[in-house]
């Protein structure tokens, strides 16, 4: 078995399990691993008083300079941003309005999104665009929209239009988001982009977006924080809303300074050599994989055209004697876990994500899945439990918190 080089041990001394991520930036598995440049700024703002709004001033001239942006916040989370961005939109800079909300009353407050937009990411991204009071406008069908329906969802009363840059989202029959932006320019409304997981930080803009939300804890490496990004009157109007439904959102000297630091190092990093870090790990997989009975590997690149690949490891149970989901399992509860990215697992298959290996994780993750397919094909066989009965177990576990 190939060993891991040590480091901190902070899990196994508080009691949690030492995981190895190939899931991806997922913040139910804390996110990402934070850059050095953004642990050395977090901890040495700790220490220190600052002005917080002069904090964001220096933060809002980082963000516009990294996008191209006029202006720039940060915030709590993506999805904080995502209503923060809503309530600006409704509100203006009228602090009357932002102390009324989630009071709509008198403001423009309906908020156009395509259906096979409206997916969840550990909440439903509507709910975040319901939290200012605004009200959500579904359009068009799932897997069919069409410029009019568009055009018909937009009146007097909306304030802003949401478009969402996800792979949980329905990845055809939807408008392109230049489209969308041109269609909700000819009644003069703002669109918002949810673009919590991607690379991208130019081009949502460039296509017409006016605000843009980020994960600074993503892609990006910082700590936990959201970044908007977009035109200064309605960046404005969203740092405002810290005087009403953004106090509880609010973000921290340390993951302020912390995102600026991300950001920087972004600018600074050398993209093409992550990504052949990447690419042998990918190889190290395929070549590991490829022969074994019962498994089918193939590349896919990212839905969203994050400028990756990601393993895709096909499962047929007939020969391998055991599902997909079983040894999805089986690889995250075993030592040391390994979890996978599972979203769609019931259709035989899991993904292996190397955008968040420490070096060494790459060859352990071969080494344990290799492991568990031949105690699979030695032992009795699985007992095939359905996908159903795996996903309603690990409902009922989170059900059960905090026990």
């Amino acid at each position: 078995m190939n060993e891991i080089a040590p480091r901190s041990g902070i899990r196994e001394r508080i009691g949690l399990r030492p995981i190895i991520n190939v899931s991806g930036t997922m913040t139910a598995l804390g996110a990402s691993i934070v850059v050095p440049e953004a642990v050395a700024a977090t901890t040495a703002i700790l220490p220190e008083f600052v002005e917080i709004n002069d904090l964001h001033r220096h933060a809002s001239r980082a963000i516009a300079r990294l996008t191209g942006a006029e202006a720039g916040f940060v915030t709590a989370s993506c999805s904080a941003g995502v209503s923060l961005t809503v309530a600006a939109a409704m509100t203006g800079a009228d602090l009357a309005r932002i102390e009324q909300l989630p009071n709509p009353a008198g403001m423009r407050h309906r908020v156009p999104i395509m259906l096979g937009h409206m997916v969840g990411y550990g909440a439903p991204v509507e709910q975040a665009i319901r939290l200012a009071g605004a009200t959500v406008v579904p359009f068009g069908q799932a897997t069919d929209v069409r410029p009019y329906q568009l055009r018909a969802a937009l009146d007097d009363a909306t304030a802003a239009a949401m478009f969402v840059v996800s792979h949980h989202c329905v990845g055809y029959g939807q408008l392109p988001l230049a489209e969308f932006a041109a269609i909700c320019h000819e009644r003069n409304v703002p669109v918002i982009v949810d673009a919590a997981s991607e690379y991208d930080l130019r081009g949502f803009l460039a296509a017409g977006a006016d605000l843009v939300c980020y994960s600074a804890h993503k892609f990006m490496g910082g700590p936990t924080a959201g970044i908007v990004a977009g035109r200064k009157d309605l960046v404005r109007a969203t740092f405002l809303q810290n005087m009403g439904i953004g106090r509880g959102m609010k973000v921290g000297k340390e993951s302020i300074l912390g995102t600026i630091a991300a950001l920087e190092a972004w600018e600074r990093r050398d993209h093409a050599g992550v990504r052949r870090t990447e690419q042998a790990a990918l190889d190290h997989w395929r070549a590991r994989f490829g022969a074994l009975p019962g498994v089918h590997v193939a590349l896919e690149p990212d839905p969203t055209h994050n400028p990756l690949d990601r393993l895709k490891l096909s499962v047929d149970p007939s020969t391998a004697r055991i599902t997909a989901w079983e040894l999805a399992d089986r690889l995250a509860s075993g030592a040391p876990p390994v979890i996978v990215r599972d979203h769609e697992v019931e259709h035989g298959y899991f993904f292996l994500d190397p955008c968040n290996l420490h070096p060494g994780e790459a060859a352990v993750v071969a080494d344990r899945i290799v492991a568990e397919l031949d105690a699979a094909r030695s032992g009795p066989g699985s007992n095939r439990e359905p996908a159903s009965a795996r996903r309603e177990r690990r409902f009922s576990r989170l059900l059960s918190w905090p026990d």
